[in-house]
């Protein structure tokens, strides 16, 4: 699975496109810390089995998050969030929702799955099949597929250092805190992190 790093270095680039003009330190860093929310979970699946991958990860945290943004900045008559940091403010709010979806919630669900809908529904979404074309069987697809569903937050533990098993551990269990699993994810988190800084060392010169 990415671990929070990798998650904060994808938002990192989503954050530095998504910004435009809006773009500084306080910005980015917002965006990225939000990317990073849905992993708090972690520690909620130690009293409670299954939250890991679910509580936090679903779309409904976000959508909700995204409704009362909404109803702030464009229903009511004097939006809190625009009084107080002005219309970048809201900028960043949009484009860290939209750094916590795509760089984590659907990031993770297209690794080895995520509890999309929880608690609308309890079942784990794996989107992590493949697109390609067949000079043989045409194009062919399996992200969205009948396979793509699996178990529920009563039999789905998704490992962590902080919750290595389902139930209590033994003392001596031994806890593994990944922080890049492949050559493909330290590629992608060296990116983002380095985009970051250079966009950050751009703007200082400005």
């Amino acid at each position: 699975m990415p671990s929070t790093l990798v998650h904060i270095a994808v938002a990192g680039l989503l954050g530095t496109a998504l910004l435009g003009t809006g773009f500084d330190r306080r910005a980015i860093l917002t965006v990225m810390a939000v990317a990073a929310v849905p992993d708090l979970d972690t520690l909620l699946g130690i009293w409670l089995p299954g939250a890991h991958r679910a509580y936090l990860h679903t779309l409904v945290f976000p959508a909700v998050l995204a409704a009362v943004l909404w109803w702030d900045t464009a229903r009511r008559s004097e939006s809190a969030l625009r009084r107080r940091y002005g219309d970048p403010g809201v900028r960043v709010a949009w484009v860290s929702l939209s750094g916590m979806v795509v760089a984590h919630s659907l990031y993770d669900g297209a690794v080895n799955g995520v509890n999309l809908f929880w608690p609308l529904q309890d079942r784990f979404y794996d989107l992590s099949g493949h697109l390609l074309y067949s000079t043989q069987r045409g194009l062919l697809q399996t992200i969205v597929d009948t396979d793509m569903f699996h178990g529920t937050t009563a039999n789905t533990h998704y490992y962590t250092g902080v919750d290595p098993s389902r139930g209590t551990e033994p003392k001596n269990v031994e806890r593994i805190f990944h922080l890049v699993q492949s050559g493909e994810r330290l590629l992608l988190t060296l990116a983002g992190f380095g985009v970051v800084m250079i966009r950050l060392w751009g703007s200082d010169g400005d």
